[in-house]
């Protein structure tokens, strides 16, 4: 019987044979045991990423081939030379075969802090990718992920927009978990929950939700998360996206989400039962629910006393009138109700504005889209020069202006007046949203007058009484009026008579201080 002989496979038809394999796993999900293949599919995933780094080396006296995958530059080269390459390299292995080796790696040789196991290839790339480091290992169907990241990032520094005399100089940058340290360092119980969400198909963007169990609302942390769950974009790149994509009125200008870069501020706010959304790589951090009062309210109010920060409240609400509705009264006063003037202030008015060629309306159009070229200016320009140019150029355009009888000086005093009031605002957010109300009502009150002003105010309040903020009215405490919650409105009591958080916030736990916690120190008279 003749020997039958086996024609070996042709090298063309054995090319096409691994091809057609590698192609067939590239639409699986899972890792494979064969090395080479699941370094060609990153490869293939990874394709023309020059800062990928494939490092290729040996275990086990050079039994086992093995390699790592990084991104360049978001990794700690040191510490994986130092606590990942040398420890596998030059490992101290078990003799007796390495059945184990994958959980000898794993649990005595790796010197890394966060270790975890992974065969989800999509799961691997986002590791990757978020600066981890993936161990492969041949024969072995299962990767190890590494945290390793370290990338360039500010330093915590004092926050820009919220400067105070008195408080922590402390502020958020653009890491998340700097950030939930600055948190966990202010509030250090266990009942501080921290929870983790993904937003951006592409940008793939860390956010943290953080609230105090048992203090916030379980129904308003449930809608939260499933307000940023129903998110489907392709990349979040500030807290600003997330805030339009939650919020409950997105056509109101009015701010229904309050931000803060302020450590301090966002403690606070948990402590009274509110919610903070953390979002990775800005230093802005999400509040809510977000109420009207809240917003004229400033951090340093609590770390001044209360007699002093009393009236301040006051000042700063009668600022908000007077940046909303003062050039609306100066129109409406000079053109439709002079009557309304003292006689000797309606005739130094008259006076003034005898070679004027406009009217007030326009007087005042003029005067106050100036003043916001002027401030927007200042804010664009270099810090060094930008505040310069402001101040400079808002007092030559104003004597310019009123040398050449384009306004009249009543004018630019009412807009200088105007335009101071409206910086007094904490918010920033809140007194730009006052800055684009006020052309609309001086608008109005070029039309109708005094009318048109009281329409206008009565109008703004109903949209006011109709807002909400994740259910609750943005009116609270004042409308649904609740006795206990003024105490921190439109002034603020002493810390020894907050005895309650605001129950408008969450009614749950809502006792947060013991009682008689009023200063009684001894007297002298009592030792005698």
């Amino acid at each position: 019987m003749a020997k039958k002989i086996v024609k070996p496979i042709p090298a063309r038809d054995y090319s096409a044979r691994k091809s057609s394999n590698a192609q067939l796993w590239q639409n699986s999900q899972y890792l494979s045991k064969n090395l080479d293949m699941n370094i060609s599919y990153f490869k293939n995933s990874f394709n023309q990423d020059t800062d990928i780094v494939y490092r290729y080396f040996t275990l086990y006296d050079k039994k086992v081939r093995a390699a790592i995958i990084l991104v360049d530059s978001l990794v700690n080269k040191e510490s994986i030379q130092k606590n990942l390459l040398r420890p596998l390299m030059n490992g101290d292995y078990p003799n007796g075969g390495i059945k184990d080796l994958f959980a000898v790696i794993k649990n005595n040789l790796l010197a890394m802090e966060d270790i975890r196991e992974e065969n989800q290839l999509d799961q691997l790339k986002d590791s990757i990718l978020n600066g981890n480091v993936v161990l492969l290992i041949d024969g072995y169907d299962t990767a190890i992920i590494v945290s390793a990241q370290r990338w360039d990032m500010r330093v915590v520094e004092e926050p820009i927009s919220e400067a105070a005399v008195r408080g922590s100089r402390e502020g958020f940058n653009e890491n998340l978990k700097t950030n939930i340290a600055l948190i966990r360092r202010r509030l250090r119980t266990p009942q501080l929950k921290i929870e983790n969400l993904k937003v951006g198909t592409l940008s793939k963007t860390n956010i943290a939700i953080a609230y105090i169990q048992g203090v916030a609302s379980e129904d308003m942390v449930n809608e939260v998360k499933s307000r940023i769950k129903r998110i489907q974009i392709d990349g979040v790149l500030e807290s600003k996206y997330i805030e339009e994509l939650i919020e409950d009125a997105p056509t109101s200008p009015f701010p229904t989400v309050e931000y803060t870069e302020r450590p301090d501020k966002v403690a606070a706010s948990l402590l009274e039962g509110r919610i903070a959304i953390i979002t990775d790589n800005t230093p802005f951090v999400l509040i809510v629910p977000a109420v009207l009062f809240q917003f004229l309210q400033s951090t340093e109010d609590y770390y001044q006393h209360y007699i002093v920060i009393t009236p301040l409240r006051w000042i700063r609400i009668f600022a908000l009138f007077i940046s909303l509705f003062l050039p609306s009264i100066y129109i409406a006063a000079t053109t439709f109700h002079p009557e309304m003037i003292p006689p000797p202030l309606a005739i130094a008015i008259a006076a003034q504005r005898e070679g004027v060629p406009f009217p007030a309306l326009i007087e005042a159009l003029l005067m106050e889209i100036s003043f916001e070229f002027l401030r927007e200016a200042g804010i664009r320009l270099p810090k060094v020069i930008g505040q310069a140019v402001s101040i400079v150029g808002a007092l030559i355009i104003g004597d310019a202006a009123v040398s050449a009888s384009i306004v009249s000086p009543a004018m630019v005093i009412v807009v200088a007046f105007t335009g101071i009031a409206s910086f007094i605002a904490p918010s920033f957010a809140f007194g730009f949203t006052i800055r684009l109300l006020r052309f609309p009502i001086m608008l109005i009150a070029g039309i109708f007058g005094f009318y048109g002003i009281m329409l206008s105010a009565i109008a703004l309040m109903l949209h006011l009484a109709s807002l909400r903020s994740f259910g609750v009215p943005y009116l609270s405490p004042i409308a649904p009026t609740n006795v206990s919650d003024l105490k921190d409105t439109l002034v603020r009591a002493p810390w020894w008579d907050m005895k309650s958080r605001p129950t408008h916030i969450s009614e749950k736990n809502v006792k947060r201080q013991a009682d008689h916690m009023k200063p009684q120190p001894d007297h002298g008279d009592d030792h005698q």
